[in-house]
């Protein structure tokens, strides 16, 4: 019970209540009536966003898709922001946020299923990490108008940022990037197997 009473302690609990918070799959279900854990890939993430509700109205497919990253980014960064704000310590703040990575993939609301991680990684990674999480949005997007495969750009464009930490941080503590980023590769794993056999979809 320590736990709810010590300051660290809150902010991880916050951090993995927050993170678990589906917000794909209630967008999708209240504007578009639809369920995005029955259809597509099942992941409540942006992408399973657009492409199922692309099938019954593309325009609010493409705006839905949008919200469901920002408010996924954003609940990666809110509570690290407060706990900044706070002058938590760096070892907090990555604690913070592998947990809100760890509540958006093992939701506590969905039984601890969830999404793929890609925007709430973002999120964490762009306060923690901004001069990384900007050579990783390049590579995402040039990989992602070459190829318009969502899964194999992300994971690329993670692996880059991981790979440019170790240049540009090299007295980082790396782990708690490592084990996001394994947690990311760990979600994607039927993505990979698809990409393998060229199942993968794309987005168009």
């Amino acid at each position: 019970m320590e736990i709810f009473f010590n300051i660290n302690g809150q902010f991880y609990i916050a951090a993995y209540l927050i993170g678990s918070i589906p917000f794909g799959l209630l967008l999708a279900k209240i504007f578009a009536g639809v369920n995005i854990k029955e259809s597509g890939s099942q992941s409540i993430g942006a992408t399973n966003v657009l492409r199922v509700v692309k099938e019954k109205d593309p325009k609010l497919a493409k705006k839905l898709g949008a919200a469901t990253l920002i408010l996924d980014a954003l609940k990666g960064m809110l509570v690290l922001l407060v706990a900044i704000m706070m002058d938590m310590p760096d070892s907090t703040l990555w604690g913070i946020a592998v947990l809100t990575v760890v509540g958006h993939c093992f939701s506590l609301y969905l039984f601890f299923e969830g999404g793929k991680g890609i925007a709430t990684g973002l999120g964490v990674l762009a306060i923690l990490l901004p001069t990384e999480t900007v050579i990783a949005l390049v590579v995402w997007f040039i990989l992602a108008k070459t190829l318009k495969i969502s899964s194999i750009s992300s994971l690329i464009a993670l692996l880059s940022l991981v790979v440019a930490s170790f240049f540009i941080r090299p007295d980082l503590a790396h782990a708690p990037l490592l084990i996001i980023a394994f947690i990311i590769i760990y979600k994607h794993i039927p993505n990979i197997v698809r990409l393998f056999k060229g199942e993968e979809a794309k987005v168009i």
